[in-house]
């Protein structure tokens, strides 16, 4: 099954077609909708840039969320699509045909690379959620409950290893190998290890939600700016590839300790982050022009 590619005036909107018809009607998904029917759909839905999925005759159409070039993802999105199409997948089951639990177990992945504001660090998103929480690891004897970041370690490039939510952030150690002869590598090398459905952080029961060594929030002050960083900071960094951590506050000198880890640790703008981003909005929010932020390297 081969589908061709046709980019449309739409700059958002490209549309695959068929020499085959592959589904009978019209149906439209869109992120937040119940894909249960069209297991294909939501494994497209769940792709960030991806908005809306359109499924009608012998053509497939994709909405981009705008910030992406067709050109560039579209020609191996088709090859992952094909694949599914071959393995007998249907665009969408019918009632009475099979569901998305008795369908054909498949595993498609895709893997899509974003540059860091980290010039040694490099961002793999995945279309699948691979972790609850962040983890981080800087050398192979912390990943010893990990086995994608011990196998990533074996890369000679390899500096550092952060996990969270649907991506991976890799930072490649000083005078080593430069990204642009290694990230194609390493990207169908994360591809092959989630299409085989390997484990990627072996997670006790009962672990906790926030990482070992990080303290218990017993007073309000902490907690608030935690929610703070939360509601604010976590968002921005995440999409650069990284993370940041509360570590303490005390009252006493007003100085807020905290971890950035993944490709915000050793970033070159680390330093403006913390000062004109991370503690101007605490001194804003919790009125304290005294606060200071400092970053740490272990908790």
């Amino acid at each position: 099954m081969k589908l061709q590619i046709k980019y449309t005036a739409d700059p958002t909107i490209v549309q695959l077609e068929a020499p085959v018809v592959l589904v009978k009607g019209n149906y439209q998904y869109s992120k937040g909708d119940n894909t249960q029917d069209s297991p294909l759909a939501g494994e497209l839905l769940r792709l960030p840039f991806i908005k809306t999925v359109y499924f009608s005759a012998n053509f497939i159409a994709l909405q981009s969320t705008g910030n992406i070039r067709w050109e560039e993802v579209a020609p191996e999105l088709v090859g992952q699509i094909e694949t599914a199409l071959s393995q007998g997948e249907a665009l969408v089951y019918l009632p009475g045909e099979e569901t998305q639990e008795t369908a054909p177990k498949r595993i498609p992945v895709t893997i899509y690379v974003e540059s860091t504001p980290n010039p040694m660090a490099m961002k793999f998103v995945a279309n699948k959620k691979l972790v609850s929480r962040p983890y981080e690891f800087k050398t192979i004897e912390e990943a010893e409950n990990s086995p994608l970041a011990q196998a990533l370690f074996g890369f000679d490039f390899v500096k550092s290893v952060f996990f969270d939510a649907n991506y991976v952030s890799i930072t490649r150690l000083p005078r080593s190998t430069p990204w642009e002869e290694v990230m194609m590598e390493t990207r169908e090398f994360l591809r092959q290890y989630l299409m085989e459905g390997k484990t990627v952080v072996k997670v006790a029961v009962s672990e906790e939600d926030r990482p070992k060594g990080l303290p218990r929030l017993g007073d309000i002050y902490s907690k608030k700016i935690v929610a703070l960083l939360d509601q604010y900071i976590r968002p921005a960094v995440s999409s650069d590839g990284g993370n940041i951590e509360f570590v303490s506050y005390d009252k006493e000198t007003h100085k807020v300790k905290v971890v950035l880890q993944g490709a915000c640790n050793g970033c070159p703008s680390s330093r403006i982050t913390l000062k004109q981003g991370i503690e101007g909005l605490l001194r804003e929010q919790l009125k304290d022009d005294k606060l200071t932020v400092e970053a740490v390297d272990n908790v």
